[in-house]
Formats: C-alpha cells, structure tokens, sequence
C-alpha cells in the first residue's frame, strides 16, 4: 500500500516564506487572517520532506506574494499546484514556485481551488485514492464533476487579479498562469478560453492532464503557451504535451516546449541533479522574451 500511496503522491504531486503576503477569499475578495471555523480543509505533512499536502478544499483562495518594488516588473502570475482534484501539492507546486518568481520580480499568486471531498476520519484517508490510481479511467470518473468548479476558480482568479491590478501593483495586461498536472489542466483551460478577462497574457501547463481539451479548437489570437514535462513522466503526460504544442503551433499559434529525458510526473521545485531541475530558468528566459521579465 505505501508504494501505492506513493505512485497517487506523484500525481498529488515552506509556506514560511519570508516575504509580503497576503490571503484573500476568492468568493468575497476579501483579505482573511484565517480560514473559517467551519473551514473543511485539511493539511498533510510529508515527515520526510517537510512538504504539505492540502486536502477538501471548499473555499477557494488566494495567497498573494508580492516582491520588493525595486525589482518588480509588474507582472503577476497565478500558480496552481497539482493533486488530481483530489489534492494540492501546495509546498513543490505552489509556494516554492511563488518564492522562484518573486525573487525575479514577479507578484506570485498561489490558487487553492476547489477539490474532490476525501473522507479524513478513515484510518487512511489516502488509501482509497491509492487504489484508485492502479484504474486511471476509475480515477478520471471520480475527479470529473469537479474538475469545471477547479477551472471556474482559475478563471476567477485571473479576473480578481485583473480587477485589483492597481492594489496589487501590476499591469492588468500582464496576468499570467503556471499549472502542474491538474493545476496544468486549469492553465490550458485559461488559455482556451474565449473570454478576454479570464484570458491570461500568457500560460504555462507543466505536466499537464489535459483529456478534458481533446476537442477543443484553439481559440483565435490564443495566448502563447509554455510547456514543460518529462519523457518519463509517471502518466505518459509527455504524449499530449507533444500534441497541445502541435495543435497551438498549427493555427500558428505561440508555443514553446520542453520535454526532458527523465524528471517523472511532479517535479515541480525538486532537486534531483538533472537538467529537468532548471525549467523555471527556461520558464522565465520566455517570459523575458515575450516582454514579461525586465523591471518596468
């Protein structure tokens, strides 16, 4: 069973970080010091790594880290950590990135969006999950209902981030979006999107899940795309990845891909001495290049 858990850890996928911050509830675009009492989230620690794994989210959330004003460049990017639906992977895909891009002068914002409910009064809540990743059409089915609601509170967040560009200190035409695996599957959703206010200036979907696009047409004017996964990857997400950039490509269409030998599914901010450790560099090279990097 541990190894199982571990293989559903892939796809699952130090908030202490020093920098300005601040929460807001999504739904209200209020600031908030704290979740409600009646808040069901839950927060799981890997003993090992020190990372956290948020579970049952019902109120979506934004975490906003916002970098010094010497350096800012007045573009803003929305994160949004992977877990299948089930899970956010909230320390290697959320705020380890917002730490990355705020040192390089990027006001990170974290998305906690809305997820699968898991029952955390079982002896082992993530059991069941681990099971269901040996039948991925079985975890597919589970995760569908949920996975519009995910995409509605990407969406939301690219408006509230456009809305409050002067309170947040970034142009409202640099609003961006980074997503891993199911976190990717919100980003690709952005830029389908045929709604100029909820479509980011740019996307970027890292090891991206992303049947629910199969399809669909890329939009007219698209966004331009960044895409990142490992030749390896846990779920053979390299495949569709390969075929996001074909299709953006053929309606001429920016995109950029990189897919590295080996990195498996989740990689996010790991260290594991290979090349696949320096995609945010690339990441960032390419926002540079579309005009997303120097200071304004």
């Amino acid at each position: 069973m541990k190894n199982k858990l571990l293989t559903i850890a892939l796809f699952l996928g130090i908030h202490g970080i020093s920098l300005a911050q601040r929460v807001i509830d999504l739904s209200s675009g209020k600031d908030i010091a704290a979740m409600p009492a009646n808040n069901t989230e839950f927060v799981m620690t890997d003993s090992i790594s020190g990372n956290r794994t948020v579970l049952n989210v019902t109120k979506p959330s934004l975490t906003v880290y916002t970098p010094k004003k010497e350096i800012s460049n007045k573009t803003a990017i929305v994160i949004c950590p992977g877990g299948a639906f089930h899970a956010l992977d909230i320390d290697n895909e959320g705020y380890s990135v917002a730490k990355l891009l705020v040192a390089k002068g990027y006001t990170a914002i974290v998305l906690k969006y809305r997820l699968v409910h898991i029952n955390m009064e079982a002896a082992n809540p993530l059991a069941k999950l681990g099971k269901l990743a040996s039948d991925f059409k079985v975890l597919e089915n589970r995760m569908a209902p949920d996975v519009p609601l995910a995409i509605a509170d990407g969406r939301a967040a690219i408006d509230y981030v456009k809305k409050n560009a002067a309170k947040l200190g970034i142009n409202p035409a640099k609003v961006g979006i980074v997503g891993f695996s199911a976190g990717g599957t919100i980003a690709a959703a952005m830029a389908y999107s045929d709604d100029s206010q909820s479509r980011p200036a740019f996307s970027a979907p890292i090891y991206p899940y992303l049947a629910p696009f199969d399809q669909q047409a890329v939009p007219s004017n698209a966004t331009p795309l960044f895409i990142s996964v490992a030749a390896d990857d846990d779920f053979k997400f390299d495949g569709n990845s390969a075929k996001l950039y074909q299709k953006w490509k053929d309606s001429g269409a920016s995109a950029e891909l990189h897919i590295y030998a080996k990195g498996h599914h989740g990689f996010g901010t790991k260290k594991q001495n290979l090349p696949v450790d320096q995609w945010i560099d690339r990441f960032t090279e390419w926002l540079a290049f579309l005009g997303y990097g120097a200071k304004q």
